[in-house]
């Protein structure tokens, strides 16, 4: 079965991402083909980068390093919940990226993203991330705005037709994980 992993990409105290990641998860695990799991970045305490060898070379040292691989590499896919801090991503979920390089090869990756203007702009830092990773990044993409979506800008309160977004964009992750499959597995 394929396996896609929903990577939580805030780990600020008080974060929406939290709400909006559970949403994704519940309404993922509804569907019959593929295999859903959260992934909160606050279970994987990464410090700052701490490789000294580029992690191009697959050569980990840490033990935090080899946890996060082992996870990352146990998935063919992913849906990335992003939020949207200085017009990019958050630095934990960038500094999550950059320790890996093989785990990421050959997946396909979609975006949930909420900020100002739906995190729009923290999603094409990713797909720009993403493209060097040589993951397959799919069109669709759920877009949260803080100020309709979000209660006093904190409590979550998504609208229905988010639900078919979120769905085609699911359609598109699953599809491109299984067509990666081959190369996955050379």
């Amino acid at each position: 079965m394929t396996r896609i992993g929903i990577i939580l990409g805030s780990t600020r105290p008080g974060r929406n991402g939290e709400a909006v990641a559970r949403w994704v998860l519940d309404l993922a695990k509804q569907r019959p083909d593929a295999e859903f799991e959260l992934v909160d970045l606050l279970d994987y305490p990464l410090p700052h980068l701490d490789e000294a060898i580029p992690p191009s070379m697959g050569q980990y040292s840490q033990p935090h390093t080899l946890q996060w691989a082992e996870k990352i590499a146990s998935f063919d896919g992913f849906v990335i919940v992003t939020p949207e801090y200085n017009h990019s991503t958050s630095g934990a979920l960038k500094n999550a990226i950059d320790f890996l390089f093989a785990e990421w090869n050959n997946k396909s990756v979609g975006f949930v993203s909420y900020g100002a203007v739906g995190g729009a702009r923290a999603v094409e830092h990713l797909r720009l991330i993403a493209g060097e990773l040589m993951m397959a990044d799919v069109r669709n993409q759920v877009m949260f705005s803080l100020a309709t979506d979000f209660e006093n800008y904190s409590v979550f309160q998504p609208k229905d037709y988010h639900q078919g977004l979120l769905h085609a964009m699911l359609d598109q992750v699953v599809a491109w994980s299984n067509a990666l499959a081959p190369l996955r597995s050379a």
